[in-house]
């Protein structure tokens, strides 16, 4: 995390663990920064901190120190999460097998 701001005058800085959330819920959701929810700060509060985040370098330094050494322990693929193709399923119900009869050789 990056450091906190000194203080300055005006308002009190959000905490940058509330503004990492309020981030993390953007990239997991996929939603534009206005469809925030209530619970976290303004949209643009956030954005205005992840952009001066990521011209500091603190995303980069941040991917860094989280891929020094990954943590396998907590990682989990299940295959009920895993989305397979239509078709991989296997076909619906039984393979029908007919026999035909062309005409009789003379």
């Amino acid at each position: 995390m990056p450091p906190e701001r000194k203080k300055q005058g005006g308002r009190p800085g959000t905490d940058n663990r509330v503004m990492l959330n309020a981030m993390l819920w953007v990239a997991r959701s996929g939603a534009p920064w206005r469809d925030m929810p209530d619970y976290y700060p303004s949209w643009s509060s956030v954005c205005t901190r992840f952009r001066r985040w990521q011209i500091a370098g603190i995303w980069d330094r941040i991917l860094e120190h989280v891929s020094i050494e990954p943590d396998f322990e907590s990682v989990m693929m299940d295959a009920t999460i895993v989305r397979v193709h239509q078709h991989g399923a296997g076909a619906k119900g039984g393979s029908i097998f007919r026999l035909w009869e062309g005409p009789e050789a003379d």
